[in-house]
Protein backbone atom coordinates (compact mmCIF):
# COMPACT_ATOMS: atom_id res chain seq x y z
CA UNK A 1 0.00 0.00 0.00
CA UNK A 2 2.67 2.57 0.70
CA UNK A 3 4.72 1.56 -2.44
CA UNK A 4 1.40 2.08 -4.05
CA UNK A 5 0.84 5.65 -2.38
CA UNK A 6 4.42 6.74 -3.59
CA UNK A 7 4.17 5.95 -7.03
CA UNK A 8 0.43 7.64 -6.93
CA UNK A 9 2.46 10.61 -5.41
CA UNK A 10 5.38 10.89 -7.94
CA UNK A 11 2.79 10.62 -10.90
CA UNK A 12 0.72 13.57 -9.59
CA UNK A 13 3.54 15.58 -8.78
CA UNK A 14 5.17 14.75 -12.13
CA UNK A 15 1.55 16.05 -13.97
CA UNK A 16 1.86 19.07 -11.29
CA UNK A 17 5.20 20.07 -12.99
CA UNK A 18 4.22 19.41 -16.17
CA UNK A 19 1.68 21.80 -15.98
CA UNK A 20 4.12 24.28 -14.51
CA UNK A 21 5.91 24.09 -17.02
CA UNK A 22 3.86 24.60 -20.19
CA UNK A 23 3.67 27.45 -22.04
CA UNK A 24 1.15 30.12 -23.60
CA UNK A 25 1.48 32.10 -26.73
CA UNK A 26 -0.60 33.93 -28.94
CA UNK A 27 -0.04 33.51 -33.05
CA UNK A 28 -1.64 35.27 -35.33
CA UNK A 29 -3.04 34.11 -38.93
CA UNK A 30 -5.12 34.98 -41.78
CA UNK A 31 -8.40 32.90 -42.38
CA UNK A 32 -8.63 29.95 -44.20
CA UNK A 33 -5.65 27.88 -45.12
CA UNK A 34 -3.00 29.22 -42.33
CA UNK A 35 -6.17 29.11 -39.83
CA UNK A 36 -6.63 25.61 -40.29
CA UNK A 37 -3.00 24.27 -40.77
CA UNK A 38 -2.30 26.14 -37.19
CA UNK A 39 -4.93 24.24 -35.36
CA UNK A 40 -3.08 20.77 -36.66
CA UNK A 41 0.10 23.01 -35.18
CA UNK A 42 -1.29 23.56 -31.73
CA UNK A 43 -2.83 19.90 -31.08
CA UNK A 44 1.06 18.64 -31.72
CA UNK A 45 2.41 21.72 -30.05
CA UNK A 46 0.29 20.68 -26.99
CA UNK A 47 2.09 17.41 -26.90
CA UNK A 48 5.16 19.08 -26.32
CA UNK A 49 4.11 21.60 -23.57
CA UNK A 50 3.38 24.32 -25.61
CA UNK A 51 -0.77 25.79 -25.63
CA UNK A 52 -1.12 27.89 -28.95
CA UNK A 53 -4.14 30.24 -28.85
CA UNK A 54 -5.09 31.34 -32.54
CA UNK A 55 -6.12 34.49 -33.40
CA UNK A 56 -7.66 34.73 -36.68
CA UNK A 57 -7.18 37.72 -39.01
CA UNK A 58 -9.56 38.90 -42.24
CA UNK A 59 -6.17 41.14 -43.49
CA UNK A 60 -2.38 41.37 -44.04
CA UNK A 61 -1.94 44.42 -42.22
CA UNK A 62 -3.16 44.17 -39.07
CA UNK A 63 -1.45 40.76 -37.83
CA UNK A 64 2.22 42.32 -38.34
CA UNK A 65 1.36 45.23 -36.49
CA UNK A 66 -0.55 43.24 -33.37
CA UNK A 67 2.93 41.34 -33.56
CA UNK A 68 5.15 44.44 -33.33
CA UNK A 69 2.81 45.80 -30.38
CA UNK A 70 3.66 42.81 -28.33
CA UNK A 71 -0.44 41.70 -28.84
CA UNK A 72 0.87 38.38 -30.57
CA UNK A 73 3.95 36.30 -30.14
CA UNK A 74 4.45 34.96 -33.43
CA UNK A 75 2.46 34.89 -36.61
CA UNK A 76 1.67 32.81 -39.65
CA UNK A 77 0.14 34.30 -42.69
CA UNK A 78 2.78 35.75 -45.05
CA UNK A 79 5.77 35.64 -47.35
CA UNK A 80 9.18 37.17 -46.95
CA UNK A 81 8.74 40.07 -49.61
CA UNK A 82 5.91 40.64 -48.09
CA UNK A 83 7.19 40.50 -44.50
CA UNK A 84 10.47 42.78 -46.36
CA UNK A 85 8.29 45.54 -47.39
CA UNK A 86 6.43 45.81 -44.10
CA UNK A 87 9.71 46.29 -42.51
CA UNK A 88 11.00 48.86 -44.94
CA UNK A 89 7.40 50.98 -44.86
CA UNK A 90 6.75 50.32 -41.36
CA UNK A 91 10.05 49.99 -39.38
CA UNK A 92 8.80 46.86 -37.95
CA UNK A 93 11.56 44.74 -35.42
CA UNK A 94 10.14 41.48 -37.00
CA UNK A 95 12.17 38.67 -38.37
CA UNK A 96 11.24 35.16 -39.48
CA UNK A 97 11.95 31.70 -38.47
CA UNK A 98 10.72 29.33 -40.48
CA UNK A 99 9.27 28.38 -43.82
CA UNK A 100 5.63 26.98 -43.77
CA UNK A 101 3.74 26.76 -47.04
CA UNK A 102 3.86 27.70 -50.79
CA UNK A 103 0.53 28.77 -52.00
CA UNK A 104 0.59 29.38 -55.74
CA UNK A 105 -1.19 32.64 -56.81
CA UNK A 106 -4.07 31.79 -59.39
CA UNK A 107 -5.44 33.24 -62.25
CA UNK A 108 -9.69 32.99 -62.27
CA UNK A 109 -12.02 34.14 -64.44
CA UNK A 110 -16.21 33.29 -64.54
CA UNK A 111 -15.83 34.27 -68.44
CA UNK A 112 -12.56 33.21 -69.78
CA UNK A 113 -11.47 29.83 -70.23
CA UNK A 114 -7.95 30.78 -71.02
CA UNK A 115 -5.66 33.54 -70.90
CA UNK A 116 -5.54 33.27 -74.91
CA UNK A 117 -9.20 34.60 -74.65
CA UNK A 118 -8.38 38.01 -72.74
CA UNK A 119 -10.17 40.65 -74.66
CA UNK A 120 -8.83 44.18 -75.75
CA UNK A 121 -9.64 46.41 -72.92
CA UNK A 122 -9.71 43.64 -70.49
CA UNK A 123 -10.29 44.62 -67.06
CA UNK A 124 -7.90 42.61 -64.56
CA UNK A 125 -8.12 42.77 -60.67
CA UNK A 126 -5.28 42.77 -58.24
CA UNK A 127 -4.11 43.06 -54.92
CA UNK A 128 -3.82 46.56 -54.02
CA UNK A 129 -0.69 46.32 -51.51
CA UNK A 130 3.02 46.06 -53.02
CA UNK A 131 3.90 42.65 -52.80
CA UNK A 132 0.85 40.88 -53.76
CA UNK A 133 0.10 43.47 -56.53
CA UNK A 134 3.77 43.05 -57.80
CA UNK A 135 3.69 39.09 -57.38
CA UNK A 136 0.33 39.31 -59.89
CA UNK A 137 2.53 41.42 -62.17
CA UNK A 138 4.85 39.36 -62.76
CA UNK A 139 2.88 36.06 -62.90
CA UNK A 140 0.91 37.95 -66.05
CA UNK A 141 4.45 39.09 -67.35
CA UNK A 142 5.61 35.55 -67.24
CA UNK A 143 2.51 34.18 -69.46
CA UNK A 144 3.33 37.01 -71.50
CA UNK A 145 0.22 39.69 -71.24
CA UNK A 146 2.50 42.20 -69.98
CA UNK A 147 6.35 43.12 -70.61
CA UNK A 148 7.46 44.82 -67.42
CA UNK A 149 10.78 47.36 -66.97
CA UNK A 150 14.41 45.49 -66.26
CA UNK A 151 15.33 45.32 -62.82
CA UNK A 152 11.98 45.85 -60.87
CA UNK A 153 12.82 43.12 -58.60
CA UNK A 154 9.36 41.14 -56.82
CA UNK A 155 7.59 44.11 -56.41
CA UNK A 156 6.70 45.84 -59.68
CA UNK A 157 3.55 47.94 -60.05
CA UNK A 158 1.34 48.92 -62.98
CA UNK A 159 3.85 51.86 -63.70
CA UNK A 160 6.55 49.77 -64.29
CA UNK A 161 4.56 47.81 -67.71
CA UNK A 162 6.49 48.66 -70.50
CA UNK A 163 3.62 46.94 -73.10
CA UNK A 164 0.07 46.04 -72.95
CA UNK A 165 -0.41 44.92 -76.15
CA UNK A 166 -3.96 44.44 -75.21
CA UNK A 167 -4.21 47.45 -73.15
CA UNK A 168 -6.11 46.01 -69.70
CA UNK A 169 -7.10 48.17 -66.80
CA UNK A 170 -6.27 47.18 -63.96
CA UNK A 171 -8.53 47.30 -61.07
CA UNK A 172 -6.41 47.29 -57.80
CA UNK A 173 -8.20 46.30 -54.80
CA UNK A 174 -7.91 44.77 -51.24
CA UNK A 175 -6.79 41.21 -51.67
CA UNK A 176 -9.73 39.68 -49.97
CA UNK A 177 -12.03 41.23 -52.04
CA UNK A 178 -10.47 39.89 -55.33
CA UNK A 179 -13.06 36.81 -55.57
CA UNK A 180 -16.09 39.11 -55.26
CA UNK A 181 -14.30 41.56 -58.23
CA UNK A 182 -15.00 37.80 -60.39
CA UNK A 183 -18.59 39.17 -61.48
CA UNK A 184 -16.85 42.55 -62.76
CA UNK A 185 -13.82 42.10 -64.03
CA UNK A 186 -12.59 39.60 -67.06
CA UNK A 187 -9.95 38.23 -64.70
CA UNK A 188 -8.96 38.17 -61.01
CA UNK A 189 -5.25 37.37 -59.38
CA UNK A 190 -6.10 35.71 -56.17
CA UNK A 191 -3.80 34.29 -53.39
CA UNK A 192 -5.21 31.03 -52.55
CA UNK A 193 -5.90 31.65 -48.99
CA UNK A 194 -8.61 33.88 -50.24
CA UNK A 195 -9.41 32.15 -53.74
CA UNK A 196 -9.82 28.67 -51.10
CA UNK A 197 -12.05 30.73 -48.49
CA UNK A 198 -14.19 31.48 -51.61
CA UNK A 199 -14.49 27.80 -53.18
CA UNK A 200 -12.04 27.85 -55.77
CA UNK A 201 -8.82 25.54 -55.74
CA UNK A 202 -5.98 27.01 -58.02
CA UNK A 203 -5.41 23.08 -59.00
CA UNK A 204 -8.75 23.02 -60.48
CA UNK A 205 -10.03 26.27 -61.20
CA UNK A 206 -7.52 28.81 -62.03
CA UNK A 207 -6.96 29.69 -65.95
CA UNK A 208 -3.31 30.35 -65.27
CA UNK A 209 -0.68 29.78 -62.23
CA UNK A 210 2.26 30.79 -60.75
CA UNK A 211 5.41 28.45 -61.62
CA UNK A 212 6.53 26.03 -59.06
CA UNK A 213 9.80 27.93 -58.36
CA UNK A 214 7.80 30.48 -56.93
CA UNK A 215 9.69 32.94 -53.61
CA UNK A 216 6.75 33.05 -52.14
CA UNK A 217 7.31 30.31 -49.38
CA UNK A 218 5.39 31.82 -46.35
CA UNK A 219 6.71 32.40 -43.08
CA UNK A 220 6.25 31.90 -39.34
CA UNK A 221 7.57 35.64 -38.06
CA UNK A 222 8.10 36.72 -34.31
CA UNK A 223 9.82 39.26 -32.79
CA UNK A 224 13.43 40.26 -32.67
CA UNK A 225 15.06 38.60 -29.86
CA UNK A 226 12.57 35.80 -29.65
CA UNK A 227 14.51 33.39 -32.35
CA UNK A 228 15.96 31.74 -29.81
CA UNK A 229 13.12 30.72 -27.01
CA UNK A 230 12.64 27.77 -25.92
CA UNK A 231 8.54 28.46 -27.59
CA UNK A 232 9.88 29.49 -30.96
CA UNK A 233 11.89 26.21 -31.44
CA UNK A 234 8.58 23.82 -30.25
CA UNK A 235 6.39 26.40 -32.62
CA UNK A 236 8.50 25.54 -35.81
CA UNK A 237 9.27 21.76 -34.64
CA UNK A 238 5.30 21.22 -34.19
CA UNK A 239 4.59 23.14 -37.51
CA UNK A 240 7.51 20.97 -39.13
CA UNK A 241 6.44 17.89 -37.89
CA UNK A 242 5.19 14.64 -40.15
CA UNK A 243 1.52 14.77 -38.53
CA UNK A 244 0.91 18.51 -39.94
CA UNK A 245 2.83 17.63 -43.65
CA UNK A 246 0.73 14.88 -44.18
CA UNK A 247 -2.95 17.03 -43.06
CA UNK A 248 -1.70 19.88 -45.67
CA UNK A 249 -0.86 16.74 -48.60
CA UNK A 250 -4.43 15.38 -47.93
CA UNK A 251 -6.72 17.93 -47.01
CA UNK A 252 -5.12 20.69 -49.90
CA UNK A 253 -4.10 17.96 -52.66
CA UNK A 254 -1.70 20.42 -54.15
CA UNK A 255 -3.10 23.56 -53.62
CA UNK A 256 -1.15 23.94 -50.30
CA UNK A 257 2.58 23.02 -50.45
CA UNK A 258 4.69 22.05 -47.21
CA UNK A 259 7.84 24.18 -47.74
CA UNK A 260 10.42 22.81 -45.85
Amino acid sequence: MRKLRITALASTLALIAGMASAEDIKVGVSVGEHAEIMEQVAEVAKTKGLNIDIIEFTDYVVPNQALNDGDLNANSFQHQPYLDNQIKDRGFELVSIAKTITTPMGVYSEKLKSLDELPEGAKVAIPNDPTNGGRALLLLADKGVITLADGVGLSPTPLDVTANARNVEFLELDAAQLPRALADADIAIINTNYALEAGLNPEKDAIAIENADSPYANIIVVRKGDEGAGWAKTLVESYNSPEVKKYIEDKYTGAVIPAW
